[in-house]
């Protein structure tokens, strides 16, 4: 979509390998043994998604679960443009998610596999031009018969899975960075618009009809993308 450009899609998974007993395994403070490894993470992070923390449990250095919550609210001049109709876009978001991380070389690198509850909305306001005219459909219409042009696109009440790839190296043998790159699968948003003046079956109505439409197929992605960084603390 253009209002968020797919940037990154996350990678393939990797089956971990579970026995780790007393045996010397590298982690991410270097080599130690299970019984010394230390499973308690919290994280602040922030990104595409907005942000929030989360707080993560090793179960061994190959396995870890996470459970997090990013939101916010942000607000983006003229940054989405369909059809010749610029419009600024204010992002709602609220996402809780449950993670699966999973270290194949017991490492710093991850892939994370997971579900998010998404409750996001989009706000759109159509910007008229330096005339006092929006173009809808190919066609310029006055703004005073148009009126405020306001439009919603929302994510909502919506399991989504997740899939990413991670990178979270250690800066003391307590504090981390960490970044990531995934996507959720969420299918196309609900789309509404309207124009506070438009009379009803006018050709301004017809025309933000057809509006709605093409923002439908310029919002039509199935994935959105995930990118964030941030600290991480281990106990």
């Amino acid at each position: 979509m253009k209002m968020l450009k797919l940037i990154a899609v996350a990678a393939l998974a990797s089956a971990a390998t579970l026995a780790m007993a007393d045996e010397k395994v590298v982690t991410d403070e270097g080599v130690a043994t299970f019984s010394s490894f230390k499973p308690a993470q919290l994280r602040a992070e922030i990104g595409t998604v907005g942000y929030g923390g989360a707080v993560a449990w090793s179960l061994n250095p190959y396995t870890a679960l996470t459970l997090g919550y990013n939101g916010g609210t942000f607000k983006w001049s003229g940054d989405l443009d369909v059809n010749g109709v610029t419009y600024d876009v204010e992002f709602k978001q609220s996402t809780p998610y449950l993670n699966a991380e999973i270290r194949p070389f017991a490492n710093s690198l991850y892939v994370a596999a997971g579900v998010a509850y998404l409750d996001n909305d989009y706000s759109i306001d159509g910007k008229p031009d330096g005339l006092g005219f929006y173009e809808i459909d190919g066609t310029k219409y006055d703004a005073k018969k148009v009126g405020n042009l306001n439009g919603k696109l929302s994510y909502k009440s919506t399991f989504a899975p997740y899939l990413g790839l991670g990178f979270s190296p250690s800066i003391t043998k307590r504090v981390g960075l960490f970044g990531e790159v995934g996507a959720y699968y969420t299918g196309n948003p609900e789309v509404t618009l309207t124009g506070d003046k438009v009379v009803a079956g006018s050709a301004e109505d017809l025309a933000i009809k057809k509006e709605i439409d093409q923002i439908r197929q310029d919002t039509a992605y199935e994935f959105f993308p995930v990118i964030k960084v941030g600290l991480s603390a281990r106990f």
